[in-house]
């Protein structure tokens, strides 16, 4: 049985720091659900994390509960929300996709992934603040996708040491797992490969956040500076990892208080001006069964 507290502001403010920062600028009822819906994701993701056995049976029976059971707690909280739960079983099954060892194979493996896990949890934010544009689903999906690309970039040493690989295996040939996770197994050359591996993922997540920006305009304008920085924080550690070079980061890098103040400002500033920037959806990626719901 799936248990958990719908709790709308302590699991964004601990764990979701970039997001929590930008809630501020959402209103009132849209940071209180997305704060419920951080919950609910992270419940799931802390059971699929934060476990050394597998945890697929727990995940395909809360897979079986939200599909059958109309009166879960989370079930209600997605029906007030207009939320399909097919696209909450997405994101399961996501996560069960990661309870094995995990060598992503290429790109396009790597996006249907990253849309299990994270271009679900966009579409569902779209709900929340209240999108009803049909056209806004993609930019919604791609912007979650684009998130999760950055956190892989981010975590690519992290990730290793629980035996999963996210980088493409095609963009790192003859890297190895423990080239990945052990530094006195690595030369300065593999350490570049790496590096350049982790920053063209960074180019891709860039590509997904522009096609995220040009569903700004679907989102109605009381929302939309709060998702516009969030977004821009996201990727400013993109930005930042990219900013060591050549070097393959073994800490997770984070942007510190003035570093999210300077974003923060620099989107405020920027944001005055999208009507002119007139950005356009660019097809990068298939269509997904889910994605109109």
């Amino acid at each position: 049985m799936i248990d958990l507290e719908l709790n709308s502001t302590a699991d964004l403010k601990k764990e979701g720091k970039s997001f929590y920062w930008a809630s501020f600028f959402l209103p009132k009822t849209s940071k209180k659900n997305a704060g419920i819906l951080y919950s609910i994701c992270r419940y799931f993701d802390d059971i699929a994390d934060k476990n050394s056995e597998d945890k697929t049976t727990y995940l395909k029976n809360s897979i079986n509960e939200i599909r059958n059971n109309q009166n879960n707690k989370v079930n209600l909280f997605l029906q007030q929300n207009k939320i399909n739960n097919l696209i909450l079983i997405d994101l399961i099954e996501g996560l069960i996709f990661d309870q094995k060892q995990i060598r992503i194979q290429n790109k396009e493996e790597l996006i249907k992934y990253s849309y299990h896990v994270a271009g679900t949890v966009g579409l569902m934010m779209s709900k929340i603040i209240g999108v009803k544009h049909e056209k806004a689903a993609q930019s919604a999906i791609d912007l979650g996708i684009a998130m999760q690309l950055t956190n892989i970039a981010r975590d690519v040493y992290e990730d290793s040491k629980m035996k999963r690989i996210y980088i493409p295996a095609n963009w790192i040939p003859n890297i190895s797992l423990n080239n990945l996770n052990n530094s006195n197994d690595i030369s300065l050359e593999k350490d570049e490969r790496i590096s350049n591996a982790i920053h063209k993922l960074i180019s891709l997540s860039d590509k997904f956040y522009e096609n995220g920006f040009a569903g700004l305009k679907y989102i109605p304008i009381s929302t939309r500076l709060g998702i516009y920085i969030a977004a821009n924080v996201y990727r400013g550690i993109g930005t930042k990892i990219k900013s060591n070079k050549k070097k393959y980061p073994r800490e997770r890098i984070y942007l510190n208080t003035l570093e999210k103040i300077l974003i923060t400002i620099k989107s405020v500033l920027i944001f005055i001006f999208i009507p002119l920037m007139n950005y356009q959806y660019q097809k990068i990626r298939d269509s997904l069964p889910n994605e109109n719901l």
